[in-house]
């Protein structure tokens, strides 16, 4: 678990550093097609019969739109904001995976978790950072990393609906919209690349790819209760990557922010361990 986040904060690193030349659009389309050549040993073993069975089409649409727009959403944020301030609003998908799960889902959340969804939104207003008057500063960036966490929030819930769909049906299905996606918007502003830049957009894929297999073996090999805490440890990669390739070091109201909501999405995390939740099998991260 903890190598496949080292390779999801490799993806979101290197996307940071495409970005900054080329549209997300582009960067979608090149790095879903990489993906695909990934697990296409994978869909060919496993054959037509699972995406035959996949249960509830309409739903299982619903999430791959959801999957794509995070995706995008995160790409154009970081264009904007360090890599680790975009992160932060990306570690409350669980706690607005609980608040939705009960407006949406009508699911039973006790006081113990609402008090956390509400110490974690404080946690986000703090991250977002405060101005002269004492408002949280609300720039574009952090506009659309919001709007992205919301979509994987939302895309968690949409997983969850479906959760007996085989892994490579998920997976595959993602790839998929991720390239129509990129394929509709990048001929409307394609830049030209060198060849370097070419293979790290194909790495981009092989990295996502390969984190989601990693953390499909470490469920295998231990209990989500286990292993899903250590999905935490992208915000130090974050941190990490932002300084030594960016120079960006988070801000103190970052910093503390994203404490507040680490701790709230774990103590989250533990209560539905404890009261055997809907949900509370699956680690966050499993699918981004």
């Amino acid at each position: 678990m903890l190598l496949a986040m080292l390779l999801f904060s490799v993806n979101d690193a290197l996307g940071k550093w495409l970005v900054a030349t080329y549209g997300v659009a582009q960067i979608l389309l090149i790095r879903s097609i990489s993906a695909s050549l990934t697990i296409a040993p994978f869909v060919v073993k496993a054959g037509a019969e699972p995406f035959r069975r996949a249960p509830r089409p309409g739903l299982q649409a619903i999430r791959v739109v959801l999957a794509t727009a995070e995706i995008a959403l995160f790409y154009l944020a970081v264009s904007y904001i360090p890599l680790a301030d975009a992160m932060t609003f990306y570690l409350a998908g669980p706690i607005y995976v609980t608040a939705l799960s009960a407006l949406l889902l009508r699911e039973k959340v006790g006081p113990y978790r609402w008090s956390a969804v509400v110490v974690g939104f404080v946690g986000v207003v703090i991250a977002l950072g405060p101005t002269a008057n004492g408002l949280a500063a609300f720039g574009p960036g952090q506009f659309i990393a919001l709007g992205g966490s919301i979509c994987y929030a939302l895309f968690m819930i949409a997983t969850r609906q479906v959760k007996e769909t085989p892994n490579v049906v998920f997976v595959t299905w993602q790839v998929a919209g991720a390239i129509v996606a990129g394929a509709i918007g990048a001929p409307f502003a394609w830049v030209p690349m060198p060849g370097s830049d070419f293979l790290l957009l194909l790495l981009l894929g092989v990295a996502a790819t390969g984190a989601i297999v990693l953390v499909n073996q470490s469920l295998r090999l231990a209990p989500a209760s286990v292993v899903a805490p250590f999905q935490y440890s992208t915000i130090v990669w974050a941190i990490t990557f932002g300084y030594l390739v960016f120079g960006d070091f988070p801000n103190a109201h970052t910093l503390v922010g994203a404490a507040i909501i680490l701790a709230s999405g774990l103590f989250i995390f533990v209560r539905e361990q404890r009261l055997g939740a809907p949900g509370a099998d699956q680690p966050a991260l499993a699918e981004r």
